[in-house]
């Protein structure tokens, strides 16, 4: 226990050594400085950020609780990322930079109108406090409870856990988000991104071993064989088109899956403000792309572990009842002693991304959208500066004391809670890629879509989402919303009611694009063709659609 804990803050605080190092000569008294890191991120600085934001505890543990229920379709959320991050390098970035802008709604702002903005910055700030933030903290908080058993260590009920862990996981994350502004967050993103991949790899191929023993065999390659030869459906990631969640049906991978992804890598805040803060064009898709990559083979740490605790603990006869208890289960039990202090602070480092990553955007879209828009139009670079981290303050307080009351909410509840960002974030999609395609769209088009929205989501999450799977119905709902763009678009290009609208250069950053681009995109889309042919009946998967629950 004595070697854990001292390699557990060994490398929290080189963490945090290295962000102090790199940001303490930066000028943090601009709104540039302090919200876009100067725009001055490099490409592998992005890619990290990108990465670690996405990267969650709750996607460590909810991922592989979902393939270790039923088979490796769930990989898919991670796979369709890549195809995602190539829209938000080619078409994305650039569109974005061009405009200088530090918000997605500061951009729905330019296009459209000023309450405009101001709905869609009201709707994710809420959304972002009362549910995403919260969500964070508590499933971070639950990692560690269930991992490391902190209630034992410390003598508490389990709820007194997770509320003191909920506290320990606001404030370092908060020194990050409030004080070290988003260069800090984006360095500390990259230092620990390396820490990830080395622990989350390490995850499949112990387990493998531990399997291979497990079944007879000697180590890792016998794991393997074992699993392939008993498991195969497990391999397969082409679940049926009437499939429910968390299974993917293979319908929707390529179509409502990849709609769900653009709007997570193209226009979620926390995401794009990476891309925002880069140094040029050319560095910015380099992250993206970069960041496609890793995405591809994330599937080894974030699917795979799933199918393997399945096959070990049904040969141990201990298989776990709840998904969410799988993946801390496999990881306690192939662990060497020796790295669980290391694992420990890998996994902290994800759970604090996710939350200093969020918490960040957030003070941004009040500081900037809100208050400098319509508090105090005429406030100083100094003055945002000062609202910003005042503002990250409260909502750090106010998330952390949200955080622990999931622990009394229903499974179902929270999985409804979750559920809602959808609510605000499709419009925002279709908003933004609406308003890039459609030069003739009246200013209040993107509130009509945000209400057909609401009204038509909010529906289906009240009456059909025990018997329909969500993706269908955000394969309906975005080219739906589109649709009526387009004809409020055409109605007003015939009827001359508005002029075009044309996007200026603001000149924020040089627009020069990375010229292997179209390299990267190749290769990448070979990747994921391989990945997906791999675990499937055309590789080591059969047919058959594996439920273990």
């Amino acid at each position: 226990m004595l070697w854990t804990m001292a390699t557990f803050i060994g490398f929290t605080i080189l963490v945090a050594v290295i962000s102090y190092v790199k940001t303490k000569g930066d000028d943090q008294s601009t709104a540039d400085g302090y919200f876009l890191a100067g725009r001055g991120l490099p490409g592998f600085v992005i890619a990290g950020s990108l990465l670690l934001t996405n990267l969650s505890a709750e996607q460590l543990v909810g991922t592989n609780g979902q393939t270790w229920a039923v088979g490796m379709s769930p990989m898919a959320f991670e796979i369709v990322a890549a195809p995602c991050c190539i829209v938000l390098a080619l078409f994305a970035a650039p569109r974005y930079l061009k405009s200088g802008i530090t918000t997605i709604p500061e951009l729905i702002g330019l296009r459209y109108d000023r309450s405009t903005k101001l709905w869609f910055s009201i709707a994710y700030i809420l959304l972002y406090i009362v549910v995403q933030i919260p969500v964070i903290l508590y499933s971070g908080s639950l990692v560690f409870e269930n991992i490391f058993g902190v209630s034992k260590l410390l003598g508490v009920t389990k709820f007194q856990s997770v509320i003191i862990l909920c506290v320990v996981i606001s404030i370092i994350g908060s020194i990050y988000a409030i004080f070290g502004g988003l260069k800090a967050v984006a360095v500390s993103d990259t230092v620990n991104g390396i820490g990830l991949l080395i622990g989350g790899f390490m995850i499949p191929f112990f387990a493998l071993s531990v399997l291979g023993k497990a079944s007879g065999g000697a180590g890792i390659l016998d794991g393997m064989q074992y699993l392939i030869a008993n498991h195969s459906d497990m391999l397969n990631s082409i679940a049926p088109a009437d499939s429910l969640p968390p299974a993917v049906p293979w319908t929707t991978v390529f179509t409502g899956l990849l709609f769900l992804g653009l709007q997570s890598w193209c226009t979620h805040q926390s995401f794009i403000q990476r891309v925002l803060a880069a140094e040029n064009l050319k560095e910015a898709q380099k992250g993206a792309l970069y960041c496609a990559f890793l995405k591809i083979i994330g599937f080894m740490y974030l699917a795979l572990p799933g199918v393997i605790a399945f096959a070990l603990f049904e040969i141990q006869g201990n298989q776990v009842t709840m998904m969410d208890d799988a993946y801390p289960q496999l990881v306690a039990q192939v662990i060497p002693a020796p790295l669980m202090g290391f694992f420990a602070a890998v996994m902290l480092g994800a759970i604090l991304s996710s939350f200093n990553s969020v918490l960040n955007s957030v003070d941004t879209m009040f500081t900037m959208d809100i208050y400098k828009e319509f508090i105090n139009k005429d406030a100083s670079e100094e003055k945002m500066v000062a609202v910003g981290k005042k503002i990250g303050i409260v909502f750090a307080i106010l998330t952390t004391i949200v955080g622990p009351m999931i622990y009394f909410f229903p499974a179902g509840l929270k999985t409804f809670l979750d559920s809602l960002v959808m609510l605000i974030a499709l419009p925002v999609l279709t908003a933004v890629f609406g308003g890039f395609f459609f030069k003739y769209l009246p200013k209040y088009s993107a509130k009509v879509v945000l209400v057909v929205h609401v009204i038509s989501y909010g529906s289906f999450l009240l009456f059909l989402s025990d018997s329909i799977h969500y993706l269908y119905a955000v394969l309906v709902l975005l080219p739906l919303e589109l649709l009526i763009m387009y004809i409020m678009n055409i109605r007003n290009k015939k009827n001359h009611q508005v002029e075009a609208w044309v996007q200026e250069d603001v000149g924020a950053v040089d627009l020069t694009p990375w010229k292997y681009r179209w390299h990267a995109t190749v290769f990448i889309i070979i990747c994921v063709i391989a990945v997906y042919v791999a675990f499937s009946p055309l590789g080591i998967g059969t047919w058959g659609y594996a439920q273990a629950w």
